[in-house]
């Protein structure tokens, strides 16, 4: 059955991660930067490993795993080399309703977590249905040679723009005409080609002389 894909708001909410090898740390990390609170829970932590989590918003828990450190989370993920302490995460979350990714076990997943290729704003995530990660890998090296930091800057101007026609432009179809023409391939052509300031000046005239129907 198709997943629903989304994008979710994890900025200020608990998010929980049992294990502390070389995954659990790329999990952390990723969820740190999207502002979680972040919950590691592990019996034994690597200092290596110890040090690349050190970061703000995460808090280690030396400690075998209960299922009391699931409470109040929005997601966790089970990243520890034993099978059966993994399974038991996942039936716990399931009992205390958080969503629950156990790494490398697809049957024991409410959400997988996507290849992404980030350019500023502009994030593209390329997904499996959990079946072949390594693929969504391969596919996101392909697309990180297609979509460039330029990309990135011209999504972060196209919103400066969308706040000025939505300010600007009352009748609902002019704006998504508008929005579809300084979004389109013409009009990235100019920000990479002119640059930031020659494409402002396009797309400021674009609004001002509206579209022509």
């Amino acid at each position: 059955m198709a997943k629903y894909p989304i994008y979710l708001e994890m900025s200020g909410r608990r998010a929980v991660v049992v294990g502390a090898g070389a995954v659990a740390v790329r999990k952390v990390q990723t969820l740190q930067e999207a502002g979680a609170r972040v919950v590691v829970v592990a019996d034994h932590i690597q200092p290596s490993h110890a040090d690349a989590l050190r970061l703000s918003n995460v808090e280690l828990i030396l400690s075998p795993y209960h299922k009391d450190y699931l409470a109040g989370a929005t997601l966790a993920i089970a990243a520890t080399n034993d099978p059966a302490l993994n399974e038991q995460i996942y039936h716990d979350c399931q009992a205390m309703e958080v969503l629950c990714n156990v790494v490398d076990q697809p049957a024991l997943c409410d959400f997988y977590t996507p290849a992404v290729v980030k350019r500023g704003d502009l994030q593209i995530a390329i997904g499996t249905e959990g079946n072949c990660p390594a693929y969504a890998g391969h596919l996101r090296r392909k697309l990180e040679d297609l979509f460039t930091e330029t990309h990135g800057r011209f999504v972060e101007q196209l919103e400066t723009m969308r706040q000025r026609i939505f300010r600007e432009v009352t009748d609902p179809d002019q704006r998504k005409a508008l929005m579809g023409r300084l979004a389109s391939d013409e009009s990235f052509d100019i920000f990479s080609r002119k640059g930031q300031n020659r494409w402002t000046e396009y797309a400021i005239a674009q609004i001002t002389e509206g579209v022509t129907p």
